[in-house]
């Protein structure tokens, strides 16, 4: 996954957002949205809305990373390449998004949201060519953002 997160960022995700498996309780694998991948899942699966989970976790950071391309020696994809090896071979290209210090946790209307929130989850809508239509902004089912009607 070229947008695996190691280190303190990581760790910080991992341990706000609970990611360890319900099994085993081994650590899940974290790291910033990746376009790329969304927009190939997109295309082969004919996706026509995403549900974004877990919004509250990004509370309270001052920077938001999307990958949008990825570097592979001296090439720049946007596209997910079909060789594996050459996927093993690439480095994430990131876009970074200010980060908002006002609470999501527990909000159930997308207007409520802070603005720099909205403007990560219309980027993500904008990078991966696929609608938001259910955005979670916390571990309870009430805590569900619906949008019937998008923008």
């Amino acid at each position: 996954m070229c947008s695996e997160l190691f280190g303190e960022i990581g760790e910080r995700l991992r341990e706000t957002g609970q990611e360890y498996g319900a099994s085993t309780g081994r650590p899940r694998r974290c790291g910033w949205y990746d376009a790329v991948a969304v927009r190939y899942a997109a295309r082969v699966n004919g996706l026509h809305a995403l549900a974004i989970t877990k919004l509250d976790v990004l509370d309270g950071l001052k920077e938001i990373q999307i990958c949008t391309a990825y570097k592979c020696g001296s090439e720049t994809l946007t596209e997910m390449p079909s060789d594996l090896a050459q996927l093993a071979a690439c480095e994430a290209i990131y876009e970074t998004l200010p980060g908002w210090t006002d609470p999501t946790a527990g909000i159930t209307e997308y207007s409520k949201l802070p603005e720099a929130a909205r403007q990560y989850i219309r980027r993500l809508e904008e990078t991966s060519g696929v609608e938001a239509a259910i955005i979670s902004t916390g571990s309870d089912r009430a805590q569900t953002i619906l949008r019937t009607k998008l923008p």
